[in-house]
C-alpha cells in the first residue's frame, strides 16, 4: 500500500538533475498542505499519520528501521517510522506516496566528526573520523544486511554455548555423588569454562541453530517448569552480548535519525537512545573490521576478480562498502603483492573520480559554443603528452564576447540566473601540470589517498597502464563521446585532441531498474538445483525464467543475456554442444547491445562462446573470438590481470591443437608467468599451466625444458593432493614417457658426435594431440569437470542406499513423512545412475565415449 516515485538521475554538462514522477493533484496545493507525514522544514514542523506509520513499519521491519519518537519546535513527542527528512504525501488518487527518501538508513559516523562520540580503536588506527565533504554520509542496505545477520549467527551461538555449559553443569548435579573431592570439581569447572570458550569459538552455525531448537522444543515440552527461568537467562545474555534493543529476543535495528543535526530525541540520554547510538557505532566499525576485510579475501580467493572501475565498485557495494572508502581500501590492497591488479585498478578509478570531480566544476557555465574546444582542451591537459597544449577559442565566441560587452556599456547590469552560460574564457587557462596539482588535492580531500606520481605520464608508467584506458574509462564516466579514430599520446610537440575529436556529450543517467520477482525466484531456485546435480531440473528452471525476463523486460536486457549464459552451460555439460552454441551467441550479442562492445561481461562471453565453437569443430572461429576477447582484455584492463591468463591458456591450448606449437608456447608461458603472479607459485592453476608448457615443449623436440615443468606439475600435485591421487600418478607416468623420448634423442645425438652413425637426426616423430584430449584440457582450464561413474561406482551407491532403507525403517511414523521427499530424491538418483549406465554400455563401441557430467564446479 505504499508508493514511491519513479526517480531518474542525470548529470550533463556539469549538473546533476534530479527528475520524478508527479504525484497526482499535487500541483493544485501547496506543499504544506499536501503533506500528511514528516517535516518539509528540517525536524521543526513534524506531522504523523496512522495510516503511514502501518505501512512504513511493515516496509521498516524489513529494512531493519526502528519505529522512534522526535520532538517537535513546539515540545511535543512525534512518532516516525523513517527519518525526519522522509515525507508522506496522500495523492488524488488515494495512494500513499513516499518521497525524500535519502536518509533512509542509519548515518556514517566513520564520516561526521561529532562532539563527544569517540570511534573504536580500529577506526581511530585507520584515522577516522574523517569529516567528509556533506553530511548525508549513510550507511548502505548491503551492509545493514550483512550486520544484522553477523549478529543474528552471534546471537545463536551466544545462545547456545550457555545452553551446552547449563546441560554441563545438570549433568554434574546428578553425578555429584560419585565425586568426593573438592579439588576436582574445581578442575572439572576450569575445563568446562574452557571447553566452552573453544565452543564458542569453532561452533558451526548449523549446529548452534540445532541446539538452540532443542532449547525451544524442551521450552514447549514437559520440561517448562524446569527450563523457562534459565531460558530467559541465556536468552537475556545472548540479546545483551550482541546490543539487542529487547532483553528477551533479538532486535536489531536501527534509528535513522540519530546524530542528526537539528533532530531532538525525547530521551537522549536514556540507555534506549545509547544502546540505538552504539548499534550505529558498531555497524560502520564492522565495515571496516569485517567487510573489507572479507572483500579482499575475495579477491584473494578469486570469487571476485573486477576488470575495470565499474566492475570494481559492484564488488565494493556488494559487500555494502561506499566509494568514499576507496582511498582506504587502495592501501590496504597495497600490501598483498597477489592484488597487484586490484591495486592498479583502484588507484587507475581514484584518479579519474578526482578527476570527473574537477571536470564537473569546469563544464559549469561554459557557453555552448566553446564545448568541444573546451572538452578537447581539458583532455589535452588530462592525457596528452605536449606539455603546453594551444588553444583555440571559436570565432564566433569571441564576436559574441565583443557584442556582449558593447550592450553592457549601454545598458544596467540585470541578474542572471546561475545556470546561464557565461562568456567567459577561463577554461583556457587550465595547463597539465595546474591540473594534475588539482587531481592530487582532490584525491586526498575526497578519498584521504596520496597520489606520489608528479603527472599522467609518470602515473601511467608507475601502474603500467595505458592512456587509452583512461581515455575510455574518464568518458564512460563523464558521457564525452570521441571520434574513433588511433590517438597519439606520446608526441611532445603535438596535443592529441582537437575539437574536432569531440563528437557528443551525452547524459550519464541513474536509475534503479524493477527487479522481476517471479523470474529471479526461478533463476536462483534453477541455480540450487544445478549446485545438488538436477541438471534437468535446472534447466527447466531456468529456461522458465527466461520466458518471464522476456515478458517483463522485452527483447533486450542484462539479465536476459545472464540467463542465456547460463543456459548455454547447462546446454554444454549435459552434452548438447549445438544449443549451447546457439544459446551462447544470443548471449554475445546481447552483452555487446545491453553492457557495451568492451564491457567486462562482454569479454567473458567471447571466451565462453569460443569453448563452445571449439567444442563444435568450429577452430578457427574460436581462436577468433579468443583474439577479440583479449585485445578487448589489454583495450580495459591491461595485460597484468588473471583473466588474460585465462585467455592465453585457451588460445596457447587451440595453437596446440593446430600444431603452432611456436606461437601456442608462447601464449602458455605468458599465462604460467600471470598465474604465478596471481595464484601463488605453488597453486594447482599454476600445476596445470606447467603441464600445458611441458606438454608443447615436448611437441617441439625441448624435451629437457618440458621435463623441468612437467617436474614442477609433479611437485604441486605430490604437495598438495598426495602421492595416491589421480592426477599425480598420471604426472608421474608424463615423467617418464618423457624422460624416455629424453634418453633415446640423446643417444642418437651421441652416436651422430661420435661418428657411429652417419644418418642425420632423425625427425621427431610428434604425435598431434586428438581434439578430444584438447577440449577435455579447455573445459579443466575453463572451471569445467566431468566425473566419469563406473558400473562399480553404481552398485556401491544402490548398496549404500538399501542399507540406510533398512536402517529407517524402524522410524516413527512423523520422521517417516519427513523422509520421504529426500528418499524420492535419492531414488531419482539411482534411477538417473542406471540411465547413464545404460547409455554408456551403448556408447562404449564408439571411440571417444563422452564423460556423463555430474556437476559443474565453477561457472
Amino acid at each position: 500500500g505504499l508508493f514511491t516515485l519513479g526517480t531518474v538521475v542525470l548529470d550533463y554538462r556539469g549538473y546533476r538533475v534530479t527528475a520524478q514522477s508527479i504525484i497526482p493533484g499535487i500541483l493544485e496545493r501547496e506543499q504544506e498542505q499536501s503533506v500528511v507525514y514528516g517535516s518539509i522544514d528540517f525536524g521543526k514542523t513534524i506531522v504523523t499519520h496512522s495510516k503511514y506509520l502501518d505501512l512504513l513499519q511493515k516496509a521498516g521491519n524489513q529494512l531493519k528501521i526502528l519505529p522512534h519518537k522526535v520532538v517537535n519546535d513546539k515540545g511535543e513527542e512525534v512518532e516516525l517510522c523513517s527519518s525526519v527528512e522522509c515525507k508522506g504525501i496522500i495523492g488524488n488518487d488515494g495512494r500513499h506516496y513516499i518521497l525524500d527518501l535519502l536518509r533512509t538508513f542509519p548515518p556514517d559516523v566513520n564520516f561526521l566528526k561529532i562532539e563527544g562520540v569517540d570511534l573504536s580503536k580500529e577506526a581511530t588506527a585507520l584515522g577516522f573520523p574523517v569529516e567528509h565533504r556533506h553530511k548525508l554520509s549513510c550507511l548502505r542496505q548491503e551492509l545493514i544486511d550483512a550486520f544484522v545477520e553477523s549478529r543474528y549467527m552471534m546471537f545463536i551461538k551466544c545462545a547456545a554455548v550457555q545452553l551446552q555449559q547449563l546441560t554441563v553443569k545438570k549433568q554434574m548435579t546428578t553425578d555429584l555423588p560419585q565425586i568426593t573431592a573438592e579439588k576436582e570439581k574445581e578442575k572439572e569447572k576450569e575445563n568446562e569454562k574452557e571447553k566452552g570458550k573453544e565452543k564458542e569459538g569453532e561452533m558451526e552455525e548449523d549446529e548452534a541453530k540445532r541446539i538452540v531448537e532443542s532449547m525451544t522444543d524442551s521450552i514447549t515440552s514437559g520440561e517448562k517448569q524446569e527450563m523457562e527461568d534459565s531460558t530467559k537467562e541465556i536468552v537475556k545474555k545472548a540479546a545483551n552480548a550482541v546490543g539487542s534493543l529487547k532483553d528477551t529476543e533479538f532486535d536489531i535495528r536501527f534509528n535513522p535519525d540519530v546524530f542528526s543535526p537539528g533532530v531532538v530525541h525525547p530521551d537522549a540520554n536514556g540507555d534506549g537512545y545509547k544502546k540505538q547510538c552504539q548499534l550505529v557505532k558498531d555497524a560502520a566499525d564492522f565495515l571496516l573490521t569485517v567487510q573489507i576485510p572479507a572483500f579482499i579475501r575475495d579477491c584473494l580467493d578469486h570469487n571476485t576478480a573486477p576488470m575495470d572501475g565499474h566492475t570494481l565498485a559492484d564488488a565494493i557495494h556488494n559487500r555494502g562498502i561506499n566509494i568514499r572508502y576507496l582511498g582506504k581500501i587502495t592501501g590496504m590492497i597495497q600490501k598483498v603483492p597477489q592484488l597487484e591488479y586490484v591495486h592498479r585498478i583502484a588507484c587507475t578509478e581514484l584518479v579519474l573520480r578526482a578527476s570527473k570531480h574537477i571536470f564537473t566544476q569546469y563544464l559549469q557555465g561554459l557557453d555552448m559554443l566553446s564545448i568541444a574546444c573546451a572538452v578537447s582542451h581539458f583532455l589535452n591537459c588530462l592525457l596528452s603528452g605536449c606539455p603546453n597544449p594551444a588553444v583555440t577559442v571559436p570565432d564566433q565566441l569571441n564576436s559574441k564576447r565583443s557584442r556582449a560587452r558593447n550592450k553592457s556599456k549601454n545598458s544596467n547590469k540585470s541578474k542572471q540566473s546561475p545556470l546561464t552560460p557565461s562568456d567567459s574564457i577561463e577554461w583556457a587557462t587550465l595547463t597539465p601540470k595546474g591540473l594534475w596539482q588539482q587531481i592530487k588535492k582532490e584525491c586526498k580531500a575526497y578519498f584521504d589517498w596520496e597520489l606520489t606520481a608528479e603527472s599522467s605520464d609518470a602515473f601511467v608508467e608507475q601502474f603500467q597502464i595505458t592512456k587509452i584506458m583512461l581515455l575510455r574509462s574518464f568518458c564512460m564516466k563523464t558521457g564525452i563521446q570521441t571520434l574513433l579514430r588511433e590517438y597519439n599520446f606520446d608526441s611532445k610537440q603535438q596535443q592529441t585532441f582537437s575539437d574536432e575529436d569531440i563528437v557528443n556529450m551525452y547524459p550519464i543517467v541513474k536509475h534503479i531498474s524493477p527487479r522481476a520477482t517471479d523470474a529471479y525466484n526461478f533463476y536462483t531456485t534453477g541455480q540450487s538445483k544445478i549446485q545438488q546435480g538436477f541438471l534437468k531440473d535446472g534447466y527447466e528452471l531456468i529456461s522458465e525464467a527466461l520466458n518471464l525476463l522476456n515478458n517483463v523486460y522485452g527483447a533486450m536486457h542484462p539479465e536476459i543475456a545472464q540467463c542465456l549464459r547460463m543456459l548455454a552451460r547447462l546446454n554444454y555439460i549435459m552434452g548438447d554442444h549445438v544449443e549451447a552454441l546457439s544459446c551462447q551467441q544470443k548471449a554475445v550479442l546481447m552483452s555487446e547491445r545491453v553492457n557495451g562492445l568492451e564491457h567486462p561481461y562482454t569479454i567473458t562471453e567471447y571466451t565462453h562462446l569460443a569453448l563452445y565453437c571449439f567444442a563444435n569443430t568450429q577452430v578457427s572461429t574460436s581462436l577468433k573470438l579468443l583474439y577479440r576477447a583479449r585485445y578487448l582484455a589489454l583495450l580495459v584492463c591491461g595485460e597484468n590481470h588473471p583473466e588474460v591468463a585465462l585467455i592465453d591458456s585457451n588460445i596457447g591450448l587451440i595453437l596446440h591443437a593446430v600444431g603452432e606449437y611456436d606461437i601456442s608456447l608462447r601464449f602458455l608461458e605468458k599465462a604460467l608467468a600471470l598465474n604465478q603472479k596471481f595464484h601463488g607459485a605453488k597453486t594447482l592453476k599454476v600445476a596445470v599451466s606447467y603441464h600445458l608448457v611441458a606438454r608443447t615443449q615436448s611437441c617441439m623436440g625441448d624435451f629437457r625444458s618440458a621435463l623441468a615443468n612437467e617436474k614442477e606439475t609433479f611437485t604441486i600435485y605430490k604437495t598438495q593432493l598426495g602421492e595416491e591421487h589421480e592426477k599425480t600418478k598420471e604426472s608421474g607416468e608424463c615423467l617418464r614417457h618423457l624422460t624416455q623420448q629424453a634418453v633415446v634423442l640423446q643417444k642418437k645425438m651421441n652416436d651422430i658426435y661420435q661418428g657411429k652413425s652417419k644418418t642425420g637426426l632423425p625427425p621427431i616423430q610428434i604425435q598431434p594431440p586428438s581434439m578430444g584430449s584438447v577440449l577435455d584440457m579447455l573445459n579443466i582450464i575453463n572451471g569445467i569437470l566431468f566425473v566419469q561413474i563406473s558400473q562399480q561406482d553404481i552398485e556401491n551407491f544402490k548398496k549404500e542406499y538399501d542399507m540406510r532403507q533398512a536402517t529407517t525403517g524402524t522410524k516413527t511414523l512423523e520422521q517417516t513423512k519427513s523422509d520421504d521427499s529426500s528418499k524420492a530424491d535419492l531414488k531419482k538418483v539411482v534411477e538417473d545412475l542406471d540411465d547413464l549406465t545404460k547409455s554408456e554400455d551403448t556408447k562404449k563401441s564408439s571411440p571417444s565415449p563422452s564423460p556423463q557430467p555430474s556437476t559443474e564446479v565453477k561457472s
